[in-house]
């Protein structure tokens, strides 16, 4: 599917917008299927406090990374269970595993209730990098297969902070430095925008000269087999004889009959007694690995002193990678702004979201140093006391204080889910009757854990009383857990019949 084929809706944000709010009512006022890229790079559960120092451009920015019981709501618990069993089931591990701190628990609520929403606002084109370090990234990686499923897992990026080597101790070393963070890529939709132009590294010198050594009016090449490998999937579409010799093995050739003449036809393959084989020409470069080793820690004037502040040449390589120009790129903890610089610089749209009233000016004055190339004329300023990035940037930034209110078609800000009744071959006269945003997507996650996929949805009912009706039927029937005992008419009546 192309990407300008892809459900959308209109956003429901201005370009430009910096918000300076709790995320997630933010989040939550967004439109579904509207943004194109989200990157985010929140707490990391360190549990303590960053401030920015004295005399940085920062001074006065500071942040919490200190997760307690009571910044976790109780409803979070109860939507994540009706919306994402599985990401529920995560969540009460994460809080046994804690015993009586339940630190981590209450992080990953935190990030879990956030997640959900970002994953409803992307478009199914569109890519979420997560930034985050050893400290919790075993739990956000199960949490965005939840969320995300495993399928639209597309990296986990290591990036190597800073070149420089660590002072030594006079304490004896226990466990390795720890110079790397972790940036997760994941997809809404399998078939998610991404631009491998865009992240092509050169050549190492000599390696077209070394691996490349045959030539002819076209340039170099080498040749290689057109076959695919031993022990690959055996694919009978693609095992057609041609120029009378049959690929040695059940995986067939590697591309098919059309494309086999047709590279014929540009003298791009040659045909031996025994085999054929492809000239294989060099690209523009090599596809970037995951490690990436090339972009250290702000320093010197790129530096804003802010306590987590990343490169500014970080963020462009990944909205470069996962948008076009003219998306719609959101960062929900923009702290100092640099994702809104970024995506300024490679005509993007944008929209910041932080707790911290500073990142409006930070946005400013980044947009006019950064974006603008007016650094000199800042610097000149800043010594005279003039607001420089008030003289200097003309483009309208928007700040609010207000979370926007959804206005996508089919929305109804009185949530409706539907309780639904699913049975089962192997459990005569017992139902499993619970609640769920999308019953089709609940039915494929119960099928998933039976090979014979016998579950089936008898009934389903969208209703705004979802939770006083489930626990109705719960409470007039025998039951266990989600499995109620009783005739399914009966169920079935006393839902459909149930009044507030």
């Amino acid at each position: 599917m192309k990407k300008n084929e892809m459900k959308e809706n209109a956003l429901n944000v201005q370009n430009r917008t910096i918000f300076c709010h709790d995320n997630l009512e933010i989040l939550q006022g967004i439109n579904n299927d509207c943004i194109d890229l989200i990157y985010l790079d929140p707490p990391f559960n360190k549990d303590k406090v960053f401030t920015a120092p004295i005399g940085s451009a920062a001074e006065g920015a500071s942040f919490s990374d200190i997760f307690r019981q009571e910044d976790v709501k109780d409803e979070w618990a109860i939507t994540i269970k009706e919306d994402n069993p599985a990401l529920y089931e995560l969540l009460d591990f994460a809080k046994k595993a804690d015993g009586k701190n339940s630190y981590n628990f209450c992080y990953l609520a935190y990030m879990s209730i956030r997640l959900l929403e970002i994953q409803r606002i992307l478009k199914d084109s569109g890519s979420v990098y997560l930034h985050c370090d050893s400290t919790m990234s075993h739990y956000l990686k199960l949490m965005l297969d939840c969320i995300f499923g495993e399928k639209n897992f597309r990296n986990e990026i290591v990036w190597k902070r800073t070149s420089r080597g660590f002072k030594g101790s006079q304490h004896k070393a226990r466990c390795y430095n720890v110079n790397t963070d972790i940036i997760y890529f994941y997809s809404k939709k399998p078939n998610s925008y991404f631009n491998m132009s865009q992240v092509l590294e050169a050549y190492k010198p000599g390696y077209i000269e070394k691996t490349y050594r045959l030539k002819d009016e076209k340039g170099a090449y080498y040749l290689d087999n057109a076959f695919n490998r031993r022990g690959a999937p055996a694919r009978p579409n693609l095992c057609y004889t041609y120029n009378g010799i049959t690929p040695p093995y059940e995986s067939g050739w590697m591309i098919g009959l059309k494309k086999m003449q047709a590279l014929e036809k540009e003298g791009e393959i040659i045909t031996t007694e025994q085999t054929i084989k492809r000239k294989i020409r060099p690209k523009e470069g090599t596809i970037r690995n995951n490690l990436w080793d090339d972009i250290n820690n702000p320093q010197g004037k790129q530096s804003t002193g802010y306590p987590t502040q990343k490169p500014l040449t970080l963020l462009e390589r990944i909205i470069k990678a996962s948008s076009n120009e003219g998306d719609m790129v959101l960062d929900p903890f923009c702290g100092c702004a640099t994702t809104c610089v970024a995506a300024e610089k490679l005509n993007r749209q944008w929209i910041g979201v932080d707790v911290g009233e500073k990142a409006h000016q930070f946005v400013k004055d980044r947009l006019v140093k950064e974006a603008a190339g007016r650094q000199a004329d800042l610097e000149g300023d800043m010594k005279n006391g003039k607001l420089s990035a008030d003289l200097y940037w003309d483009k309208k930034i928007t700040f609010r204080t207000s979370p926007p209110k959804r206005s996508d078609s089919g929305y109804d800000p009185i949530e409706q889910k539907y309780v639904y009744i699913i049975s089962h071959p192997n459990f005569k006269g017992e139902y499993k009757v619970g609640i769920a945003k999308d019953w089709k997507s609940r039915l494929n996650s119960y099928q998933t854990s039976d090979p014979e996929r016998d579950y089936k949805c008898e009934f389903y009912y969208l209703t705004p009383h979802y939770r006083k009706i489930e626990a109705a039927i719960h409470e007039k029937f025998e039951n266990k857990h989600e499995w109620v005992t009783a005739d399914f008419n009966a169920i079935k009546k006393e839902i459909e019949n149930w009044t507030p």
